[in-house]
């Protein structure tokens, strides 16, 4: 029981990682482009891949092995109907997360390129488009992976 507690535990405590994470990066992200400023952008782009690298990465890491072991040691079968949809948003959100990533690696390098004073390439909004775009289905899809874990629902799949 008190290996459960402890794995539990971290279970938790990356995936709280992991939405704070993608929350605050978020919203510095999005605030930051709505500003207008270069120099902004360039520390929040900056900071928004150093946040991923560091924290959400991990949690991306943890969370699914965590969630495996968590299920087999609480005897539900990989193929309970709750479980099953929670693995299947885990994916869609992950499908969401990868091409942000990626957006974000280039917003910054086009940021950082872009000379003080001059006006960010047409190419930079609409990344920053598709990057806060592809944010709300990985933000709506955890709040539902949170409410699967906790409500543990009887569904018909």
């Amino acid at each position: 029981m008190h290996d459960y507690l402890l794995l539990k535990t971290v279970h938790i405590l990356s995936s709280t990682l992991l939405f704070g994470t993608g929350l605050g990066t978020a919203f510095h992200g999005w605030m930051a482009n709505r500003s207008g400023v270069l120099a902004a952008r360039r520390v929040v782009n900056r900071n928004v891949e150093l946040a991923d690298w560091l924290f959400t990465t991990p949690a991306v890491i943890v969370q699914p092995v965590t969630g495996v072991w968590l299920a087999n040691l609480a005897g539900y079968p990989l193929t309970t109907p709750w479980l099953m949809a929670s693995i299947v948003l885990y994916i869609v959100v992950g499908a969401c997360w990868l091409p942000v990533v990626a957006i974000q690696i280039r917003m910054r390098r086009i940021a950082e390129a872009t000379p003080d004073g001059a006006e960010l390439p047409r190419h930079y909004h609409c990344l920053a488009r598709w990057w806060f775009a592809l944010g709300w289905p990985a933000f709506i899809g955890v709040i539902i992976i949170f409410w699967l874990m906790v409500a543990k629902p009887e569904l018909a799949l």
